[in-house]
């Protein structure tokens, strides 16, 4: 897949990730809600989206680091060639 594709991605999908955290949260504080289950799921929901930051950050590191290659691998060419 296309380093160039999966940049906007990234910050779009943790964007989206955090926004689903606020509105449990919101859900949470609204009256009528059993709080044990809601907490629990929100809990849960807190620590998945913990998972998908440190995953994004990991594939941002490599993609970063493929960017970094590609470039390299271009000078290369370009001052052999």
């Amino acid at each position: 897949m296309d380093p160039a594709f999966l940049a906007p991605l990234i910050p779009i999908t943790a964007i989206v990730a955090f926004a689903a955290v606020k509105i449990a949260r919101l859900r949470a504080t609204l009256p009528g809600s059993s709080s044990g289950d809601v907490a629990a799921r929100l809990e849960a929901l807190e620590r998945s989206l913990e998972d998908v930051q440190q995953e994004l950050a990991e594939t941002q590191e490599r993609l970063d680091f493929a960017e970094r290659l590609l470039s390299k691998a271009r000078e290369d060419r370009h001052i052999g060639g």
